[in-house]
């Protein structure tokens, strides 16, 4: 099968190159999908340059969202037959011409989404990317944060394309106040602008955005603190969460240490601090969060001209045979959200119909 691999197995990106690779045979519970679009994230390019611990079992072709039909259900599959249009989440394989994943990781593909729609919702809206952490939107806020309704939440890096999942995903599940940190005015006026974007937006350069969410809430402070920044955010953090306050902790892109930290606003205001990543949980695990996802938000979301209460932007398509390019834009972070367009897959989908051409 057609599949871009990376040559010596790690590398620059001129490394990557369109390939042939065996085409993989689903085994029992598993099924094959030919791939239609894939999404791009930065746990990609982590991968790439061999930076990205694999879990056991992993492809070593990268891709872990995608969209696509079945070709062939592997033993003891019931629920899925030929021709079906589905959407995914893997632990790898995405870049290729096809892939098998587990049967309970696989949601039929809403008729009102496109395929490169389609494929832009599992890697934000289930789980997200931020460099070295597989960050987790739907998961972070609503299984782990355990946001309700009445709640104040704030979103940092709240113009990515995680930080406007997660946006959408707390006013759905009706918090109060949704503020989101950025660092621009751009940036800020689009968090506000989007439908059912954020209620207020903070400039953390130029602004606390500790002293700022206590004016917002009435010197409450938040309820749910949604994190990938770390070490430069962390005391005001603390300062901005709310007695009995969750902070879900999913990146450190400032940096790993904190110095000359108090454990005891932990302990007097009963906050509950926790970090995670998805990609090396369990295949049930992993079942269990699509499956409550599909129940409780995935008719919700509609592509950014429809009028559902989340809707997935996308910043830009690549033909598959530009995946160098595509991998260039997001290391120069250019593919940042504008007023008028923005993007949740980190790159685009990556259409694997556009002509073949040996890049090797």
């Amino acid at each position: 099968m057609r599949a871009i691999l990376v040559k010596d197995g790690k590398g620059p990106v001129d490394n990557l190159y369109l390939g042939e690779a065996p085409q993989p045979t689903p085994g029992a519970g598993q099924v094959l999908v030919k791939v239609k679009a894939f999404g791009l994230n930065r746990m990609d390019i982590m991968q790439r340059e061999g930076k990205y611990p694999l879990p056991p079992g992993a492809p070593e072709i990268l891709g872990v969202e995608f969209s696509g039909h079945v070709v062939k259900a592997g033993e003891g599959v019931s629920e899925w037959k030929e021709g079906d249009e589905v959407l995914g989440l893997a632990s790898g394989g995405a870049y290729a011409e096809y892939m098998v994943v587990p049967h309970r990781n696989v949601i039929r593909k809403p008729d009102n989404l496109s395929w490169i729609e389609a494929a832009s919702i599992p890697e934000v809206f289930l789980t997200g990317d931020y460099d070295a952490s597989t960050v987790h939107a739907a998961w972070a806020l609503v299984v782990l944060a355990e946001v309700k309704k009445g709640d104040h939440v704030l979103v940092h890096a709240g113009a990515s394309g995680v930080g406007i999942a997660v946006i959408q995903l707390a006013r759905l599940y009706g918090a109060t106040t949704v503020t989101a940190t950025a660092s621009t005015k751009e940036k800020l006026d689009m968090v506000l602008s989007l439908p059912h974007g954020a209620t207020h937006a903070v400039n953390y350069k130029t602004q606390d955005f500790a002293e700022e969410v206590k004016k917002i809430t009435n010197g409450k402070g938040v309820d749910v603190i949604i994190d990938v920044v770390g070490q430069s955010h962390w005391h005001k953090n603390i300062d901005s969460l709310a007695f009995d306050g969750r902070m879900t902790l999913l990146a450190t892109l400032s940096g790993d240490e904190v110095s000359k930290f108090s454990l005891r606003p932990i302990l007097y205001k009963r906050l509950r601090i926790q970090g995670s990543t998805l990609r090396a949980r369990s295949e049930d695990y992993q079942a269990q969060l699509i499956a409550r996802f599909k129940q409780e938000a995935l008719h919700h979301i509609t592509g950014s001209s429809g009028d559902g209460q989340i809707r997935t932007y996308i910043h830009k398509v690549y033909p598959w045979t530009e995946i160098q390019d595509a991998h260039r834009e997001m290391e120069a972070n250019s593919n940042r959200y504008s007023l008028f367009c923005s993007q949740l897959n980190a790159g685009g989908g990556l259409n694997l119909d556009e002509q073949w051409e040996d890049r090797s």
